[in-house]
């Protein structure tokens, strides 16, 4: 395999990996009666419109269909990914829950 082959599976697995992370976050957000688009805007204000977010929320199910998902399995994945903002969001997210 060439270098470049390389980079692009690298490439390639980082965007399959980066899908995953967002529709764990939307069905999360769904599981927990929270709109995934409100809760991502409060955390990325100048991204109104991510058509990634738009594909996975597109992909999500009731939250009576879908399996659990937990607070920190989803802080795991968004830790992975670098996205401290919407982890921030999230966690004060989960304590409104808990009230």
């Amino acid at each position: 395999m060439s270098d470049r082959q390389i980079q692009d599976k690298i490439i390639e697995q980082y965007k399959k990996d980066e899908h995953m992370m967002v529709l764990v976050f939307a069905q999360w957000c769904v599981n927990n009666d929270l709109d995934p688009h409100t809760v991502y805007l409060e955390a990325y204000p100048d991204q109104a419109k991510n058509p990634i977010l738009q594909q996975m929320t597109d992909l999500t199910v009731p939250k009576e269909e879908a399996g659990e998902i937990s607070f920190t399995t989803l802080m795991g994945v968004l830790s992975l990914f670098g996205n401290e903002e919407l982890a921030h969001i999230v966690s004060i997210k989960q304590e409104n829950l808990k009230k």
